[in-house]
């Protein structure tokens, strides 16, 4: 970090503190971002980033300390005040009206038109244009609710450009976009950096530090951790600053645990689509086949099918034919209660919306699917049976967390995710389906939550890993699945797979990449 981006910051914060009960979240946390970089603020889960951010924003008030944009001290009581003096934060959890059009959602509050009356015509050719600009194909009338995920992190992108901003700040903006929308995405902050905008980059991806970024802050434990140039930095050294300890890193798995038993068949899966889900993926005739103690992966790119594999399986959606097949023999799965009774397990890719109840304990949020385990006379729920229950696991998966009391919302991403992982633990499962099981956690989280997929297979659970990342697809899978359009293109061991040859496959399928 020069001297003159020391002297003369855009933005300024000084001595942040702040704490909740039982957590203190930050420790006089000094940030500063200079006028037109891309800075990326690091940290694992619980490091205290999105505090920082939330204080920026306006969403929460610090206990102590200072703000000042262009050298004038500002307080922010509200995101609006925020958004007025130029910093628009972009969430990692959506902030989206779900019933509301696209054009709605990225001007909301500030459609065009009169004092009376909004001009529709111009709300639709300015969200237009915006499109456009970051490649969501989507009509500006179409309904958030019937997006994709990674078309949902476009909307919110989209309104964020909307706004005349200063400082944009894009927690995780790249989740759950496929590489070629990363891509799109990275042109786009270039391209604002070059206007004179400041962007805050946070990541759990390090090498999108080093691909888009200036320069970083790293927080651990609520406190700064150190700070400087990217290019004066390797990743090592962020790791090192991030987690302050040797993480014990999965480079690859050395020995699979697949036996020959089949633990799970998917025979000719479809699903096609209905006039009332226009928007949904078809699958077309999906089939594969997963053993006893292997981990298989299902890679594809956004829209591919993956996820409505999953569900369909595990009876969230319905599909018109196909079979399942457990442990050899065929069952029936109308909705998820046939699936569990089955033995089958999903940890979903949004684990806010579709898993936890984030105004609900942990114990409750652990327990909630094992209600026979913590009852007594299978009526009453027996507290102390919850709370050895919840121990078990959170010594097993190294949860952190203050007591069995506190909100699951409260915990780090990394800490959800693994709650939601003993959730299904707790009923042993057979098969169990894990969607984007690292999305939105940190490095260190990752590699436990890698090493506990690993010890699962181990002891005798089939796993599917569904992933977005193909290095950690490449890192825990006995075998690879490929998915286009809602159809197999391939499948391929792990001995014989790269980037590059799954990237092939999930792009052109088997028949053109011969």
């Amino acid at each position: 970090m020069t001297d003159s981006d020391q002297a003369s910051p855009l933005l300024l914060m000084r001595g942040i503190s702040k704490s909740f009960p039982g957590v203190r979240a930050l420790e006089a946390v000094d940030f500063q971002v200079a006028a037109a970089e891309i800075h990326a603020l690091l940290g694992e889960n619980g490091a205290g980033k999105s505090t920082l951010l939330k204080i920026l924003s306006g969403a929460q008030p610090p206990d102590s300390g200072s703000i000042s944009l262009s050298g004038t001290n500002v307080s922010f009581a509200s995101p609006q005040e925020a958004q007025k003096a130029g910093v628009v934060t972009i969430y990692q959890e959506f902030t989206l009206a779900p019933d509301m059009t696209v054009a709605e959602n990225v001007f909301i509050g500030r459609e065009p038109g009169s004092r009376l009356f909004v001009s529709y015509r111009q709300l639709e050719e300015q969200t237009a244009a915006l499109c456009r600009r970051i490649g969501l194909e989507r009509s500006p009338r179409a309904l958030v609710r019937d997006l994709s995920v990674a078309e949902q992190q476009l909307v919110e992108i989209a309104r964020a450009l909307s706004m005349k901003s200063r400082v944009i700040v894009m927690d995780e903006p790249t989740s759950a976009l496929s590489q070629s929308e990363v891509a799109k995405l990275f042109a786009i902050v270039r391209s604002l950096k070059a206007e004179g905008i400041s962007i805050i980059f946070v990541t759990h991806r390090l090498e999108e530090v080093f691909a888009i970024c200036d320069s970083y802050t790293v927080l651990r434990d609520g406190r700064l951790a150190g700070r400087g140039r990217v290019a004066d930095t390797g990743m090592d050294g962020i790791i090192k600053l991030m987690v302050g300890r040797e993480l014990g890193l999965q480079a690859g798995r050395q020995s699979s645990y697949a036996t020959a038993e089949r633990a799970l068949e998917v025979r000719g899966l479809t699903r096609r689509r209905r006039s009332t889900d226009a928007s949904a993926i078809e699958l077309h005739d999906v089939s594969f086949t997963v053993h006893k103690g292997e981990i298989l992966g299902i890679a594809g790119l956004v829209g591919a099918g993956r996820t409505e594999t999953a569900r369909a399986i595990f009876g969230a959606d319905r599909f018109d034919s196909g079979a399942v097949r457990v442990s050899g023999e065929e069952v029936s799965i109308a909705g998820p209660r046939d699936a569990i009774a089955c033995g089958i397990g999903l940890v979903p890719e949004d684990r806010k919306q579709q898993a936890l109840f984030l105004s609900l304990a942990i114990r409750t949020n652990l327990t909630i699917a094992a209600q026979k385990l913590v009852s007594s006379l299978g009526v009453f729920i027996s507290g102390s049976k919850e709370d050895a229950l919840v121990e078990t696991y959170r010594k097993l998966l190294n949860i952190r967390m203050a007591s069995a009391d506190q909100l699951v919302g409260n915990l780090s991403g990394g800490n959800q995710q693994k709650v939601v992982l003993a959730r299904w633990l707790a009923l042993r499962p057979r098969v169990l389906i894990v969607d984007e099981p690292t999305r939105g956690i940190d490095v260190g989280a990752k590699v436990e939550v890698h090493n506990l997929l690993i010890d699962l297979a181990k002891s005798g659970i089939a796993i599917v890993v569904i992933s977005s990342e193909l290095p950690e697809v490449l890192a825990l899978a006995d075998r690879i699945v490929t998915m286009r359009e809602g159809r197999v293109t391939g499948e391929v061991p792990r001995a014989g797979a790269t980037q590059e040859s799954l990237m092939t496959l999930m792009t052109i399928g088997a028949r053109h990449a011969a």
